[in-house]
């Protein structure tokens, strides 16, 4: 399975039947193909209940486009609304978890995600989606291509939100975000402890019940 898979089907084993879900654009989209029966996908431009994403042919309807820009077909159930209140349910809490990229996910929990030097994507939705959703998952590379670490001390790029990532899900492990500090709760098979240690720059905990992720 390629890294971007990899991280999407993990990441989606947090979301339960029942939930509703908001996936960013990149590797957090890829979620819908691995979550589990019941669970149904909300825009920030007013849908819940995103299905499949279609190109072309009969089942393409141009007034269901995600936020992403890309057309889906609805499932069974699923409900359209005007902008204010898709963000009225982002505000009230009602999401059990947003799946968004990260740049830069600091050692307390803040997420840098829409801007690097000499670009910028445009902040979207993610400022509400962050401070939210019940719970916050970040799905990225452990590190940028350059090789520079993106779980860092402190965060250099423009913030999104401050304290409100839960798990960080990665090509290489999973590190959850808790009060006594980054915990490497599992690491994929083939890599190890000190490897991943040497690609982050926080101190790591390493939790005694480590998991071995396997390829699938």
């Amino acid at each position: 399975m390629d890294n971007r898979n990899f991280i999407a089907k993990r990441a989606a084993a947090y979301f339960k039947p029942g939930d509703v879900v908001n996936l960013g654009i990149g590797i957090p989209s890829l979620c819908g193909s691995y979550a589990a029966e019941g669970v149904l996908f909300q825009s920030e431009n007013g849908f819940i209940g995103i299905g499949a994403t279609v190109n072309e042919g009969l089942m393409m309807n141009e007034r269901f486009v995600n936020a992403g820009g890309v057309n889906f077909i609805p499932v069974p159930g699923a409900s359209a609304f005007d902008v204010a209140m898709s963000f009225g349910v982002i505000r009230s809490g009602r999401l059990a978890a947003t799946v968004l990229g990260g740049l830069q996910v600091s050692a307390n929990g803040d997420l840098a995600n829409w801007a690097s030097p000499g670009r910028a994507f445009g902040m979207g939705g993610a400022m509400d989606l962050c401070n939210g959703a019940r719970k916050v998952i970040v799905a990225m590379d452990l590190v940028a291509k350059n090789g520079a670490p993106k779980v860092v001390n402190q965060c250099t790029m423009p913030l999104t939100a401050i304290h409100c990532v839960d798990h960080i899900v990665t090509d290489r492990c999973v590190i959850n975000v808790t009060p006594e500090g980054l915990v490497l709760a599992e690491i994929r098979k083939g890599h190890t402890v000190k490897e991943i240690q040497a690609a982050v720059e926080p101190k790591l905990l390493v939790a005694p019940d480590l998991i071995v992720m396997e390829e699938d």
